[in-house]
């Protein structure tokens, strides 16, 4: 999955970085994959706090950049990349919060209509999920039912505290 999204950063990744001339040309490949990589832990990091509803719930329906600029998990993960282009890449608070503001949502958005789209595979929503639990008997359908507004007598899982206890072994 990291794999694949680095590589969507790299599709979006122009204007921002590899043009940028705050980012020397020499840091350009470092900076895609920290943007990437920074995705991905912040949400594997959600899920290993017991958000994985609020994380499934982003990844379900159509998003927008825009939108997706106030999400706090977004924010977060703005300001993590922001912090590290700021000490790694030699480029100013400012900047880098401008550089990334701009990609992270984007890349983003294209993210989740990736997952979302069943005309393509390189996303899904399951094995994203159970990677990032760390739990590969994740029951997707419970989970998916719970952000659905599935009620906990119809969904052995019951409440929130339940998902991440059968998750984490709690």
């Amino acid at each position: 999955m990291l794999d694949q999204l680095v590589k969507l950063v790299e599709q979006n990744a122009g204007v921002a970085i590899v043009k940028n001339q705050a980012i020397p040309n020499q840091f350009n490949k470092a900076a895609i994959q920290e943007v990437a990589g920074s995705i991905f832990s912040s949400l594997k990091g959600q899920v290993a706090q017991g958000n994985m509803q609020q994380v499934a719930s982003m990844f379900q329906g159509k998003s927008s950049a825009s939108s997706l600029v106030n999400n706090p998990m977004v924010s977060q993960i703005i300001s993590s990349v922001a912090s590290t282009f700021a000490s790694k890449f030699g480029v100013s608070q400012a900047q880098a919060q401008s550089i990334v503001s701009g990609l992270v949502p984007t890349v983003m958005n294209q993210f989740i209509n990736k997952t979302n789209d069943p005309k393509d595979n390189s996303f899904d929503l399951g094995s994203m999920m159970k990677t990032m639990s760390g739990n590969s008997n994740l029951d997707l359908g419970s989970l998916l039912g719970q952000v659905a507004g599935g009620n906990s007598k119809s969904n052995p899982l019951g409440a929130l505290g339940g998902l991440a206890g059968k998750l984490f072994g709690k």
